[in-house]
């Protein structure tokens, strides 16, 4: 029998099938894809969580969610700290980030680029955030570490990477939540010439963007959820990039939610590698089209057509995968 504690963190991910994490999205998606337009968000986001939950406790590991659908008291499925998996006790031990519906609002009005997302590491690989607004920076690889920084103004962020890139700061397309919020931020960035692509929801597909060149995205900026900041620093870590988060609280409760959790830093500005280290895998399905994947398709016929994506640090292997199946799986 093989002694756990002598394993590496890829040995550790290689007793969970890689394929295995794409069916656990898909088979999220696929059940959200079902109230695409129906206009209630509520219901689309617990069939995803329903789904996601009933697929992730038939594999064989030893699974704790530190990034799900929030605390206990808020979430009755598939809350931070709840235990999944077949093999509590005995599998490899498992941290699980997990958003079973980013963009619960764009699959309620059809929109795009919602997205049924997963990212899983060797236990204490990811970073266990509380359920509290993070401000992000991302850009793509191939540029200098630190290049852009939390502590520089967004003027300097996109001037410093208009000049690694050697065009002007008007050249430059940045993706930005759509919210009253960023009124400031877009305001500046309009001053310097930028193109601003607003997106009404799902920041994690805005942020891995950048490191995909067909998207025309150079930078991400703005503030999101902490939770999704861990899953898109999950995803950049297997395609490359920098990413940068800075928690927000907006009151003492937000505080004392950190605390429970071990954090006592609130000006700390976490890197890529402090919120996914290690071996990662990262794996998302297409709820409605996107700039990352096409939507989950149904026919007449019953078939049931999906796209996902599944990528790992260690390797730095990205694979798209096709699915086509002659019946819905529920």
């Amino acid at each position: 029998m093989t002694d756990r504690s002598q394993l590496t963190p890829s040995q550790v991910l290689d007793r969970v099938l890689v394929l295995e994490m794409v069916r656990v999205t898909e088979y999220a998606a696929i059940a959200a894809s079902r109230l695409i337009g129906r206009g209630d968000e509520k219901a689309a986001d617990a069939a995803a969580v329903a789904a996601m939950r009933d697929a992730l406790n038939k594999l064989a590991f030893d699974g704790t969610v530190v990034i799900g659908e929030g605390e206990r008291d808020e979430a009755p499925m598939l809350f931070i700290g709840e235990k999944v998996g077949s093999a509590i006790g005995t599998g490899p031990k498992i941290d699980i980030a997990l958003d079973p519906l980013e963009g619960t609002t764009i699959t309620a009005k059809a929109g795009p680029n919602a997205l049924a997302v997963l990212a899983i590491a060797e236990e204490g690989g990811l970073l266990h955030a509380p359920d509290t607004y993070m401000e992000k920076l991302a850009i793509g690889p191939g540029y200098p570490l630190g290049l852009v920084s939390l502590t520089k103004t967004p003027t300097e962020n996109v001037t410093a990477l208009a000049e690694a890139k050697g065009v002007k700061p008007s050249d430059i397309i940045a993706c930005v939540l759509d919210r009253p919020r960023h009124e400031a931020l877009i305001k500046e960035l309009r001053g310097l010439g930028c193109g601003i692509h607003l997106i009404p929801d799902g920041d994690v597909a805005g942020v891995i963007a950048v490191a995909n060149p067909d998207t025309t995205i150079d930078i991400y900026m703005g503030s999101g959820g902490a939770p999704e900041g861990v899953l898109a620093a999950a995803a950049l870590r297997c395609v490359g990039g920098q990413f940068q988060g800075r928690l927000i609280f907006r009151n003492e409760d937000e505080k004392s939610r950190a605390r429970r959790i071990g954090i006592t830093d609130f000006d700390r500005i976490y890197s890529l590698e402090d919120l996914a280290k290690g071996d990662v895998i990262f794996a998302a399905t297409g709820v409605t089209d996107g700039s990352l994947l096409e939507g989950v398709r149904r026919y007449k016929t019953g078939r049931i057509t999906t796209e996902s994506i599944v990528m790992r640090a260690s390797s730095g292997t990205v694979r798209r995968v096709k699915g086509d199946r002659r019946s819905d799986p529920a």
